[in-house]
């Protein structure tokens, strides 16, 4: 088996930084309101920038095909001929421009460069990217492929335009209701981000310079026993099942905002932070890894309410991991979803911080039906 590196990372975010102030400029007032829930969200999410591939008025600049593809040719800005040596190409969303042809498939499209290579596409949310990785890493590691790319993207902005729930504020306001979105709707509005990140995977170190080795990665899901947290394109029953947009004709589906991503905060708030930390103990002993051991921890988080949280749930682990080894980017880049560790790796990478030995630690939750992935990596 091949040791495996990550030589080069990559970032790229459409169009100037959004501040707090700036959000419905571009994503737009629903009903022609104020958003009542806006000014909580951020305040507990401690987000003060993010990115949208959207104008002012909500004119959309970029696809997440687009994004994606200007990544990758970031990793190449000073080696173009490097990116006609690639095996596989691996791509990691949770909102691809469509639903067919893969995401994956489509950056390629934008990539005639790359030749006639191996395509993947990890469907998923915030574990997508990790899953990409991951592929990327077997592949290379299996000695399947020598190189390898792998990306974390997101396009949220185009599902959170006010547009998308004009439907359902008209109909509220006919029925005489309160024409507000209800809060597991509009929650995410204020917590998204757009853009994305590349790594080259290679079976080979840098040369010079540092590479980052990759360890392990590790994964897990609850779904066995818990129920979908945050979804898009159903409708989430009494029961706790979910009704797929498939079974709505097109006015309910208009007017429930069907295709807008929710988020069950009820059940999101008690689960997310145990359940990442139920495997830590076992997963520390079977691969040997101290936390004491641990350099840097980059865990993602969708808002920093959850920072002390995550804290406290170490050290009832007994996992103590200091504040001074956290490397988060949250506040000034958004959440990001299945990119969100990669910009913490990418931005890492390039602070000058990093030195030989130094081991990185990766947490990435996923509350759609609560997934994990894990991974170490060591500086080399």
């Amino acid at each position: 088996m091949n040791d495996v590196y990550i030589n080069r990372t990559s970032h790229y975010f459409p169009n100037n930084p959004v501040s707090n102030d700036e959000m419905e400029e571009y994503l737009g007032y629903i009903n022609g309101k104020p958003s009542k829930s806006r000014r909580i969200v951020l305040r507990n999410n401690a987000i003060t920038n993010r990115y949208y591939a959207l104008e002012k008025g909500g004119k959309i600049t970029h696809t997440n095909a687009q994004l994606t593809a200007a990544a990758i040719k970031e990793l190449f800005r000073n080696d173009p001929e490097g990116i006609r040596h690639i095996d596989v190409l691996s791509c990691g969303t949770s909102s691809p421009d469509q639903m067919m042809p893969s995401h994956g498939v489509m950056v390629h499209g934008w990539l005639p460069q790359l030749g006639s290579i191996e395509v993947v596409s990890p469907a998923g949310v915030c574990c997508a990217g990790m899953h990409a990785l991951k592929y990327a890493y077997m592949a290379v590691k299996g000695g399947d492929a020598k190189t390898a790319i792998a990306t974390g993207s997101e396009r949220f902005s185009a599902s959170l335009v006010a547009n998308q729930f004009e439907d359902e504020a008209h109909k509220l306001e006919a029925l005489e209701e309160n024409p507000y979105i209800s809060f597991d709707k509009e929650f995410l509005r204020w917590m998204l981000s757009d853009g994305a990140s590349a790594f080259l995977i290679s079976d080979k170190k840098n040369e010079t310079g540092l590479s980052l080795k990759i360890e392990w990665m590790e994964g897990i899901s609850y779904a066995d026993h818990m129920e979908a947290c945050m979804y898009m394109g159903a409708e989430k029953q009494e029961d706790g099942q979910l009704k797929s947009w498939l079974e709505f004709g097109h006015e309910e589906q208009n007017e429930k905002s069907i295709l807008s991503i929710k988020q069950d905060v009820k059940l999101l708030s008690p689960n997310i932070v145990p359940l990442g930390g139920k495997i830590l103990p076992e997963l520390f002993e079977r691969r040997g890894l101290n936390p004491d051991d641990i350099t840097w921890y980059l865990p993602h988080m969708s808002s920093n309410f959850f920072k002390d949280k995550i804290y406290e749930e170490h050290i009832k682990l007994g996992h103590h991991i200091p504040y001074e080894k956290w490397f988060v980017n949250l506040s000034k880049v958004g959440n990001v979803g299945a990119a969100s560790v990669y910009f913490m790796v990418d931005e890492l990478f390039h602070s000058g911080q990093l030195k030989k030995g130094d081991k990185v630690f990766l947490l990435v939750p996923e509350s759609s039906r609560f997934s994990y992935m894990y991974a170490l990596l060591t500086a080399v």
